[in-house]
């Protein structure tokens, strides 16, 4: 997206700085829930690929779609890479073992299609894993400046945009989140086709990352669109 395109550089060189050690988990959680494995990983939006590493290390072949044009330009040295929507990814039916979205689903707004598109293309049997934002207590609605008091306003339970942000240091302000209360967005696996197996949160005191391993059943496509 655009938007990515124009901090693709601030995202890689300062953010990502930010978050080195895995202060929230994301790594460990990633590991916990998706596992050893072999055969294509696919990243969706994979950004500037920082996962790719990670995925390697238990046994995967990392392949990442982004839509973003500078973040891609960073990811190309760490995995292959194409530029896509991930609403229609350009790969066949059934043709992955396993799929990945580390946070990244407030950055889709149309994250309930991207589903849709991971159960199309997971072979039955596979496995998706999303990693992203807690839609309980992160969101335009959240003030998080004070770690140990989280102060959640109006607003959790609509389904929305915003660039509303409690800091200027991180990328909603800069980029914008699109939010889905948890009961929509745990139902979205559910329309999707896709069968939770496993669910964890990361960070403390106040959860920040809620994760889910989802499975593909054999032989089965996701229900029409409503």
């Amino acid at each position: 997206m655009a938007a990515y395109d124009d901090i693709a550089d601030w995202y890689e060189e300062r953010f990502l700085t930010a978050q080195r050690g895995d202060p929230l988990g994301i790594g460990r959680t990633v590991r916990d829930l998706l596992g050893d494995g072999a055969g294509t990983c696919l990243e969706i939006g994979c950004g500037t690929g920082v996962h790719a590493t990670l995925l390697r290390e238990l046994g995967w072949t990392p392949v990442g779609v982004d839509l973003s044009a500078g973040m891609l330009r960073h990811a190309r040295a760490r995995l292959p890479v194409v530029r896509a929507d991930a609403s229609r990814l350009p790969l066949r039916d059934d043709s992955v073992p396993a799929a990945v979205a580390v946070m990244v689903h407030t950055d889709m707004p149309a994250y309930p299609d991207v589903l849709r598109e991971v159960a199309r293309v997971l072979r039955p049997g596979g496995m998706f894993v999303h990693v992203g934002v807690h839609p309980c207590f992160c969101g335009g609605f959240a003030d998080r400046g004070d770690p140990a008091a989280v102060v959640v306003r109006p607003g959790y339970l609509d389904v929305h945009h915003t660039r509303e942000s409690w800091t200027d240091q991180g990328l909603r302000d800069k980029v914008g989140a699109s939010h889905w209360p948890l009961p929509t967005l745990l139902n979205a696996f559910l329309d999707a086709g896709l069968t939770p197996r496993r669910f964890a949160e990361g960070g403390t005191p106040v959860p920040v990352v809620l994760a889910a391993a989802t499975t593909k059943p054999p032989h089965t496509r996701p229900a029409p669109s409503p």
